[in-house]
């Protein structure tokens, strides 16, 4: 299988986010010929939405994707509101930054106001964040905003993401979205579904036109993090050559997104970490 071409590599902001503000990741990137990015709201906000456009603009620096909506569980239906209308603000956003897709880390079990999990209703949660796309497709869709649905590892099930499998996520764009450019789609992280033994199979089986992200890194194996140890391309037990093909088998043709939440990496210097990705890209994926 032939390297990817070079100028698909993005770099999601997480991935020298300890070390770089955004202005300095635009810049950053730019310098090294990186053209893509998928940065957070959160470090949005902190430059301001429309100096983060004129920026963009300057450098030449479009986005792969934008970080991140979701989080629709709730206890009570002002929580479930209060989750909607941030969404709605996240579609906006992305719409003003000229994303391709606002990326929906869905959520969990619901939390009270301390942040802690005070319901153990499972399939409640979901019915929730099946509803909660629902909403918000009425906001996105006519916008044109595409919503990405990005599956979470089991591992996140109570507190991040109660979407798990490709396939639970193609099953809610079935319902809520069905037939092609309807506005809902899939975001393709490998350190989330790399051990999937269905993975393949389901990918085979969805459209092209519904695989709107595709985030790469590595699981390291022992880790020593579930959340910040997320290993370089090619430092852990991923095959994501393998994974990319099947990507691309399925018609994908998008973005090769670098999302690495890493206490090693954040320690190091950023531009290292920038030559290193794209080194990686070229010689892993």
């Amino acid at each position: 299988m032939n390297p990817p071409p070079r100028e698909l590599l993005s770099i999601n902001t997480a991935t020298v986010r300890k070390q770089w503000g955004l202005s300095e990741i635009i810049a950053g990137c730019a310098r090294r010929g990186i053209r893509q990015i998928s940065p957070w709201r959160d470090q949005v906000a902190a430059v301001g939405l429309k100096e983060t456009a004129q920026r963009l603009r300057d450098a030449g620096v479009r986005l792969s994707g934008y970080c991140r909506g979701g989080m629709f569980p709730a206890l009570d239906r002002a929580g479930r509101k209060a989750a909607l209308d941030d969404n709605k603000r996240a579609v906006d956003e992305a719409l003003m930054l000229e994303a391709p897709c606002l990326v929906l880390v869905v959520g969990g079990l619901p939390k009270d106001a301390g942040g802690r999990i005070a319901s153990k209703d499972l399939p409640g949660a979901r019915a929730m964040v099946r509803d909660g796309i629902g909403e918000l497709l009425e906001h996105a869709r006519p916008a044109g905003m595409p919503l990405a649905i990005e599956p979470l590892h089991p591992m996140y099930a109570a507190d991040r993401a109660c979407v798990n499998t490709m396939a639970h996520a193609n099953d809610l764009c079935d319902e809520l979205s069905p037939g092609a450019n309807a506005g809902l789609g899939i975001a393709v992280d490998v350190y989330h579904v790399w051990w999937d033994p269905e993975l393949k199979r389901t990918l085979a089986g969805i459209s092209a036109r519904r695989l709107l992200g595709f985030h790469i890194c590595d699981w390291l194996a022992p880790t020593t993090d579930l959340l910040n140890d997320r290993g370089m391309m090619g430092d852990g037990v991923i095959d994501i050559r393998r994974i990319r093909g099947w990507m691309e088998a399925a018609g994908y043709r998008g973005f090769h997104e670098v999302e690495i939440f890493s206490n090693n990496w954040w320690k190091r210097d950023p531009d290292e970490v920038l030559r290193t990705c794209k080194l990686r890209h070229a010689e892993i994926c």
